[in-house]
């Protein structure tokens, strides 16, 4: 009995060093998990700014409407960044029209080495011109 509780009076600091060693794993997993979040939400954010871009431009929307549209469906986002791309300029009635909304991600530093450089989400929307 006295051997066993020597024995657990030894293992006190083992657990403390486990729990040191595997810390620094466990925050990059908890921060990574939240980009990942950030990340999937911007490109949700992505897609609907296109989608509503593609709408008023099926409607007969200039460019410059379908941008001011998508920029402001996107408004949860820095809008500084967003660039909106519509094809083709001329729009015929039956034709399609596509609105491609981009924007670079920016994400925490714990996670940085392990993305691309550049890491851009991007939302697409084609549509019918009405």
């Amino acid at each position: 009995m006295l051997w066993l509780i020597r024995h657990v009076k030894d293992n006190r600091g083992q657990t403390l060093v486990e729990f040191a060693l595997i810390l620094p794993v466990l925050l990059l997993l908890v921060v990574g998990m939240m980009d990942f979040g950030l990340i999937l939400n911007q490109q949700m954010i992505m897609a609907e700014a296109a989608r509503e871009g593609a709408r008023s431009a099926a409607l007969g929307g200039n460019n410059g409407t379908v941008t001011t549209v998508a920029r402001t469906a996107a408004g949860a986002i820095d809008i500084a960044q967003l660039t909106v791309t519509i094809t083709p300029d001329l729009r015929i009635r039956g034709e399609a029209v596509t609105v491609r909304v981009t924007n670079p991600v920016r994400i925490t530093q714990l996670v940085r080495p392990f993305l691309p450089d550049g890491f851009v989400v991007q939302g697409t929307a084609t549509m019918r011109v009405e």
